[in-house]
């Protein structure tokens, strides 16, 4: 199980190229970053001397999205050994992948997508698991999905995700956004996550935005990242810390993203949330 006494306790935001120079003078009591380590992947250059400057003065979290672990093929030996150089060299807080697949047979979808909801897949995510772990030599947090569709036994998608961490010896990082897509697109709803997920196993809670799109005259909410957080992930965060107690929380941004000082606003909120700790959290 991950140690939460050695993460930062705070609100963090997605580092982005155009905010470099306003976040590297960022003064904020609790500040940290998560970056996607594939765009840092490269032998050298000003990307990762500006990676180094944030890792000398901010924890730092590394989300990565191209490991595919919930596809059928394993995890690439070649994208895995380019992460562990990056991890090495920066020694981030924090290391996490997606309980999705984007791969199959070397082809590449410009997605993250729900796995199978069934005992095989669940055998093959775990080995992934695992096998990404003993490779990295360290533990990793795997992100919950979202879904558009209503997949066969996507019931029990929050189960075996829980099951996965479990099995494996991974945390969860729980994208509370990502519960809000699935209860807007399919009979799944928000409550159906915070029933199962033991708030023990969190350690890295993300709060985006999300954009409907009309599909074939449909409505399908789309985990976009790239509008505010909505009024009911706020609530959703407030519910959860206040049954489990604060957690590393993230604001992400992918797209359509505004100044610096917009996205510490919404960065704030989530710290002031996380401040207000029910008493019975308190005295455990």
């Amino acid at each position: 199980m991950v140690d939460l006494s050695k993460l930062p306790l705070g609100a963090g935001l997605s580092l982005k190229p155009e905010h470099y120079d306003d976040a590297m003078v960022c003064s904020t009591d609790g500040m940290w970053f998560e970056i996607h380590p594939e765009n840092y992947m490269v032998a050298g250059g000003p990307r990762l001397a500006w990676l180094q400057a944030f890792c000398n003065k901010f924890p730092m979290s590394f989300h990565g999205v191209g490991l595919s672990l919930g596809g059928p093929d394993r995890p690439d030996k070649e994208h895995l050994e380019q992460l562990k150089q990056l991890i090495d060299r920066f020694s981030p807080a924090m290391v996490s992948e997606h309980f999705a697949w984007s791969k199959l047979d070397n082809i590449y979808f410009a997605d993250l997508l729900p796995p199978p909801v069934n005992d095989a897949s669940l055998n093959r995510i775990v080995a992934h698991i695992e096998e990404t772990q003993e490779y990295l030599g360290r533990t990793i947090l795997i992100e919950n999905p979202s879904l558009y569709l209503p997949v066969p036994g996507f019931e029990e998608l929050p189960q075996i995700y829980v099951e996965a961490a479990k099995r494996s010896g991974a945390g969860l990082l729980f994208d509370l956004n990502n519960i809000a897509v699935c209860a807007a697109n399919v009979d799944l709803s928000y409550q159906s996550w915070l029933d199962v997920v033991p708030g023990e196993m969190v350690a890295e809670v993300h709060l985006a935005g999300a954009s409907p799109r009309e599909i074939k005259q449909e409505v399908v909410l789309i985990d976009s990242h790239d509008a505010a957080v909505s009024e009911l992930v706020w609530q959703i965060l407030e519910q959860f810390i206040g049954e489990h107690g604060p957690k590393p929380v993230l604001i992400e941004r992918d797209d359509n993203i505004p100044g610096f000082e917009e996205l510490l606003i919404e960065r704030d909120r989530a710290a002031n949330i996380m401040s207000i700790i029910p008493q019975e959290i308190t005295d455990v």
